[in-house]
């Protein structure tokens, strides 16, 4: 019998032997670790550690860029079972070893490797980005906060904000969700897929992933050039204090001046309005106390409406009528003559199913802060109206076609999310999705050229459209405008600036801090889909998925002939019945 059990073992020594090495590879782990030994992070906190804590949290940190490559590279969070964990943690191991960093830390720090294993109940069930966008949506706080150079402070506390207020959303979702796991999601998902400057940049792994720099020098306590040291410091103190006094001073100057140079220009606009137009119309001039009493403080709340130039409000007055005030934006911009005369035009109106003008307010007063858009607003605004459009495109049969896309019919709710409105002229396509009318729809300048002079309807009649509105957006000029300047359109002014190589001087002043490459991205998708040949033109979804990334943006055809250039201009003019 002991000779049979003794057979008995060989034999399955002999059976281990030979798929020893298949049993290995296996679970071999799928992370290329080559970078903890190619990094800058502070290893020295956990070559002797009084408290493992610090190490941990660090050790934590390096780790966690290798599962953010990993995300990257097959879209799932997290490894697969703990065989693998096991695996990844011993070639961790041993790549800090060679750091002269003891052994004992990974099982100190991670005594359970199953921390790194995919738990269905950890986070909602996520488990691939696919899961990820089902629960959170296309573009989160952390997708629009997260992307840039993130060594700034204060726009990496922005993104660390935007990752708790995503925490929140998903334990929202789910009750039982563990807080800590979905952080942890949460911070694998904006390093991989979010932040553009990679895993291991020190923009990624300082603020996102947490990771301390090694200190780049140390004063020795004690040293004899403390004192030198000091008195430099000090010197070096009183120069920046005066340099910052002084440019105090000019910013304080230069606001009180455009403050009186306003109240002086208002002033003029008031006199005009009062004398032409108040006494014949039996108007008040409002102070501006009135109107913030009467719309509670401009809130957001009163906001019924909101166009290209400015927003209107739900007032009551102190005597108790109801009206609509509307603030113009920047009425410099718009110019006193403008105003005046429509101020003037809504005086004229008497008929009971018209507004009547009760009364007009110029004010210096900055009532709700600049509106001025910031880049990730913007850029959720476009894909927002690409996200709408690819809908009435394709996911309506028959399709719909808009054909009246252009900024003032975009609406932005409380959070900024871009609405698509006004259908008054929208039309189903026919099955062969294209269409023949005599009767052209549209705003001037945001008309396709194939569908004003032909009155040929596609989905691509909408996506001219779009890309005008793109950029508008980007540049921060209305199409208008342009128009009336010395170019042709604004599509021309675009083309003039790409061709001499001055892509920089398109972006509107307030986003030029931005990402250049994905904002540059972004105007060349609206030169593309504001091409006047219909054929060279992408659909909404090719153009979607080439402002998110998703496909190479084609090289650019042949810049199109200007519309100033157009024989039947005329035709264009006369042929909508609908202007902007």
């Amino acid at each position: 019998m002991d000779r049979q059990v003794m057979q008995m073992l060989l034999f399955l020594m002999s059976l281990f032997t030979i798929f020893a090495p298949w049993i290995t590879a296996s679970f071999s782990c799928p992370i290329d670790l080559s970078y903890v030994d190619t990094i800058p992070w502070n290893t020295s906190t956990c070559k002797d550690p009084i408290d493992k804590e610090p190490c941990c949290d660090i050790l934590l940190s390096v780790f966690a860029i290798g599962l953010a490559e990993l995300l990257k590279d097959t879209k799932t969070f997290y490894l697969p079972n703990e065989s693998t964990s096991s695996s990844c943690l011993h070639d961790f191991n041993l790549r800090l070893q060679a750091l002269s960093i003891p052994p004992k830390m990974v099982p100190l720090c991670f005594p359970n490797s199953t921390r790194f294993v995919f738990n269905a109940s950890a986070c909602a069930g996520i488990r691939t980005t696919l899961d990820w966008t089902q629960r959170v949506g296309m573009v989160s706080p952390v997708d629009t906060f997260c992307n840039g150079d993130l060594k700034d402070k204060t726009r990496c506390k922005t993104c660390t904000e935007a990752a708790y207020q995503v925490t929140s959303q998903l334990t929202t979702i789910d009750p039982n969700a563990n807080t800590t796991k979905c952080f942890y999601y949460i911070v694998l998902y904006a390093a991989a897929v979010v932040n553009q400057f990679g895993t291991t940049d020190v923009s990624t792994t300082s603020c996102i992933l947490g990771l301390r720099q090694p200190s780049s020098g140390v004063i020795e306590e004690g040293s004899s050039n403390t004192e030198e040291v000091l008195k430099l410091g000090f010197s070096l103190l009183g120069v920046i204090i005066g340099v910052v006094l002084a440019l105090l001073t000019i910013v304080m100057y230069k606001k009180w001046d455009k403050r009186r140079k306003e109240h002086v220009y208002h002033r003029e606009i008031e006199n005009k309005v009062r004398a032409g137009v108040l006494p014949n119309a039996g108007a008040k001039w409002f102070d501006v106390s009135e109107l913030k009493c009467a719309t509670n403080k401009f809130s957001p709340r009163n906001v019924v409406g909101q166009g290209g130039d400015g927003v209107v409000y739900k007032g009551i007055l102190s005597d108790g009528a109801v009206v609509a005030v509307k603030e113009i934006f920047d009425l410099e911009a718009k110019g006193d003559e403008d105003f005046c005369y429509e101020v003037e035009i809504i005086s004229k109106i008497k008929h009971r199913n018209l507004l009547a003008l009760r009364g007009c307010c110029v004010a210096s007063d900055n009532l709700n802060g600049k509106r001025r858009l910031t880049w990730p607003q913007r850029k959720n605004i476009i894909l927002g109206v690409a996200r709408g459009l690819a809908y009435l495109h394709y996911e309506i049969k028959p399709p719909i076609y808009h054909r009246d896309i252009k900024a003032t019919n975009i609406l932005l709710d409380s959070e900024m999310n871009a609405k698509l409105a006004d259908f008054g002229l929208a039309k189903q396509g026919s099955e062969d999705q294209s269409h023949l009318t005599t009767k052209v729809a549209g705003t001037y300048g945001y008309v396709a050229p194939e569908y004003a002079l032909y009155g040929k309807l596609t989905e691509k009649s909408d996506v001219y459209s779009f890309g005008i509105v793109i950029l508008e957006i980007m540049s921060g000029r209305k199409v208008l405008d342009a128009l009336n300047s010395s170019a042709d359109s604004i599509t021309d002014w675009v083309w003039t600036l790409v061709e001499s190589g001055k892509k920089g001087e398109i972006f509107c002043e307030s986003i030029r801090e931005g990402p250049v490459k994905v904002m540059e991205r972004f105007v060349l998708v609206g030169m593309l889909c504001a091409h006047g040949v219909v054929t060279l033109r992408p659909t909404i979804v090719e153009a979607l998925k080439m402002l998110e990334g998703d496909i190479e943006i084609p090289e650019l055809p042949e810049r199109p002939v200007p519309l100033g250039h157009v024989s039947f201009q005329s035709s264009l003019l006369h042929g909508l019945h609908k202007s902007g």
